[in-house]
């Protein structure tokens, strides 16, 4: 059984000589959260605007729930809830009827979604507040509760939690971990914050000027991200048989210019750099440091990640 919500095949958009997406193929499984990473200009929003259908692909197929065609995708299509722009609400109605206004434009017969979405967002109890008299943080959960008026399977995210302060942060990230958690719903989400993006996400892909340059699992990630030995000395061949040999110790990644990633013995520096000095391996430096989300983006792409 095909459990893919999104397949995207070689979707590409052009704006004029610029391609804001150049073959781009994501795959997304049920259940996941998918964290889509990128600077400004990437091609995110693009993304995810051909998805829900705001935008066309000059080129490439998508692929939602299973369908491609046109009419199948529109169809599909009713099972997503997206925040990519601003929802409009009206300033002087409050929460629950603005709510009530996009159920009935919608065509949504049950009255009650209403009140179980602002519950999920954690606004029932200000739902009759009006909309002008918002926090940021409010504005942003009410938003959230458009996007799931409708109890869909996928939900699609740019950047919701911009603006938001940590206490906001904080509310929004552990509701969308209660839907992925009691509903298995799958999400899609773009931020800035990568450090918050790491809580999140189950799966990674990384864009940069329109190409998708990996996807990878958060499992995976965490494994190239974990904490090391950074050895640099002046005979890295040598070195790794000498952590085999003397310090049995098989789990180590060369790098170039003679620099050894040690996984091991990270509370006991002293020990390899003193198997190494009797061997005759001179050894330059030796420090423990891991990667971060951050770190391991601008390895990808090199330069400031201003995502």
């Amino acid at each position: 059984m095909n459990d893919l919500v999104l397949h995207t095949k070689n979707l590409t958009k052009k704006y004029k000589n610029h391609k804001a997406l150049d073959n781009v193929n994501i795959k997304i499984s049920k259940g996941d959260i998918y964290g889509l990473v990128g600077k400004n200009g990437a091609g995110k929003t693009t993304l995810m605007r051909i998805i829900t259908g705001l935008s066309l692909q000059d080129n490439g197929e998508i692929e939602l729930f299973s369908k491609t065609s046109k009419d199948e995708l529109n169809k599909e299509r009713m099972r997503t809830g997206c925040i990519i722009e601003t929802p409009s609400f009206f300033p002087y109605l409050s929460g629950k009827k603005n709510l009530e206004y996009y159920r009935i434009q919608k065509g949504i017969p049950e009255k009650d979604c209403v009140d179980k979405v602002l519950n999920t967002v954690g606004l029932l109890d200000t739902g009759n507040k009006k909309f002008k008299h918002y926090s940021l943080g409010m504005k942003q959960r009410l938003g959230l509760a458009l996007a799931l008026i409708a109890s869909p399977d996928f939900l699609i995210l740019d950047e919701p939690i911009n603006g938001l302060d940590p206490v906001g942060i904080v509310m929004f990230r552990d509701i969308l971990k209660k839907l992925n958690r009691e509903k298995n719903t799958t999400i899609l989400i773009s931020s800035h914050i990568l450090g918050e993006l790491s809580q999140l996400a189950t799966t990674y892909g990384f864009i940069d000027n329109g190409n998708l340059i990996e996807q990878i699992s958060a499992k995976d990630l965490e494994e190239k991200c974990r904490e090391y030995l950074s050895v640099k000395v002046d005979d890295a061949a040598h070195a790794s048989l000498i952590l085999e040999k003397n310090l049995n110790c098989t789990s180590y990644q060369v790098l170039p210019e003679n620099e050894i990633k040690v996984f091991k013995y990270l509370d006991k520096p002293e020990m390899i750099s003193e198997a190494f000095i009797k061997n005759g391996i001179k050894v330059y430096s030796i420090s423990k440091t891991s990667a971060n989300l951050e770190n391991y983006f601008m390895d990808l792409i090199g330069g400031d990640i201003n995502a």
